[in-house]
């Protein structure tokens, strides 16, 4: 696929989570998916633990939005520079709903294979985000 191709599959890929169409995983992303920086500790294998995360934070943010500032790709791999947002409706991480809003800055990158995500790696300000949600107080 070619780099336009690869940026194109994650625009689609984050339009669809932010829909809270969780099916599009088993088109987008590979059963034996490599995940390189899990979220929460214990997290499931492959896309199966991918789908576990996003079931969680959908749950927890229905109005869940992933906006990508800015795409850049090379080669397999596509970096991406955006923002997850969405309003704390449910529980999340032992945390009941809050219904506070965040919105929480991070990088991401994925390398695509036969037209589907193989591997990823990113950065989420977690800290950020439990400072919205008043889990930890702002500095």
């Amino acid at each position: 696929m070619s780099t336009e191709e690869n940026k194109a599959l994650i625009r689609r890929f984050y339009e669809e989570i932010s829909k809270g169409n969780l099916a599009v995983l088993d088109e987008l992303v590979a059963v034996d998916q490599v995940e390189n920086s899990p979220f929460v500790p214990g997290q499931s294998p492959g896309r199966q633990g991918t789908l576990e995360l996003f079931t969680m934070i959908t749950t927890a943010f229905p109005d869940l939005c992933f906006t990508a500032e800015d795409m850049v790709a090379e080669g397999d791999k596509v970096t991406v520079r955006g923002t997850m947002s969405g309003t704390h409706k449910g529980e999340f991480m032992g945390l009941a709903a809050t219904d506070k809003q965040v919105a929480v800055g991070m990088i991401e990158i994925l390398r695509i294979a036969g037209g589907k995500i193989v591997e990823h790696w990113n950065v989420v300000d977690r800290l950020g985000m439990m400072q919205q949600l008043g889990v930890v107080p702002p500095q």
